[in-house]
């Protein structure tokens, strides 16, 4: 594992280790670790949200659509 050292402003330090004193976090590492994961994770939905915003619709969302959605819900919903 890679280390990396960061400098933060003091009330930004006081956030960190309030986290970590919550009982949130294990270390001030592990609470870093986790922004830059949902970073990652917000990006990649970012990327989704526009190749899917850039592509050509499948089937036209009128209310045939809508009905067969609600029919593939309520089959689903028997089922449990």
């Amino acid at each position: 594992m890679g280390t990396m050292n960061i400098s933060l402003p003091d009330a930004l330090k006081a956030f960190v280790d309030d986290q970590v004193s919550r009982g949130c976090y294990g270390t001030s590492s592990e609470y870093v670790r986790e922004l830059i994961r949902r970073d990652q994770m917000r990006l990649q939905l970012r990327d989704l949200l526009l190749a899917g915003a850039a592509s050509k619709p499948a089937a036209p969302a009128d209310s045939v659509y809508f009905e067969g959605l609600r029919d593939r819900v309520r089959k689903a919903g028997a089922r449990d």
